[in-house]
């Protein structure tokens, strides 16, 4: 006996690939759509048909937008010296969060990862490497994640720009703000110290 309808069933199995949704969540979200207002139903699925249809990466940075080039890469407040590469376009959102980043982004849309059969011609390095004399780039900033495949693919950047930029900087890591040193693995603690500036 089927415990859900067919058609139930195959929302729950789709919600279910979404990041973070378990099970008991894409069956809650399910039931949930199906108790809500015919209008809210439709309207989610118009926004998810609009987004997939109107919504594609920047030719300049690779960043996600409803424009060529996106917003940000069209911004003349911006300062195209400095240059922050990142994994993803969520990672932008991010750093623009923050305010205190005036330059412009390159999305990698990746990391190498050799294990999953990831390699540099899977990633944007190529444009990468094409923006760099266009835009007189006088810092590049690697922004990959702190993991064994962020690292990589940063020493791995560093090695291509170093001959083409005057400057190639690694964000900082270490202990978050707030933490406790007691809680803190050992690699984070390392990078903490090696990071430490005077005051």
């Amino acid at each position: 006996m089927h415990l859900y309808p067919n058609s139930l069933a195959a929302l729950i199995e789709a919600l279910r690939k979404l990041p973070g949704i378990g099970p008991k969540t894409a069956q809650r979200l399910a039931i949930y759509l199906l108790h809500a207002p015919r209008g809210e139903a439709d309207a989610l699925a118009r926004a998810i048909t609009e987004a997939r249809e109107k919504i594609f990466f920047c030719s300049v940075c690779g960043n996600i937008t409803d424009m060529d080039p996106c917003e940000l890469c069209r911004d003349e407040r911006r300062d195209r010296s400095l240059l922050c590469v990142v994994e993803w376009p969520r990672d932008i959102i991010a750093f623009e969060r923050t305010g205190e980043f005036p330059g412009v982004y390159h999305v990698l849309h990746g990391v190498l990862s050799p294990m999953d059969g990831v390699g540099p011609d899977d990633l944007k390095i190529t444009e990468l490497l094409h923006r760099l004399p266009k835009e007189s780039t006088s810092e590049v900033i690697l922004a990959t994640n702190p993991n064994v495949e962020g690292e990589a693919t940063a020493i791995y950047l560093a090695q291509l720009l170093k001959p083409l930029v005057p400057k190639v900087t690694r964000i900082a890591h270490g202990l978050p703000v707030g933490g406790d040193l007691e809680f803190a693995d050992t690699a984070t603690l390392s990078r903490s110290l090696l990071g430490r500036q005077e005051l």
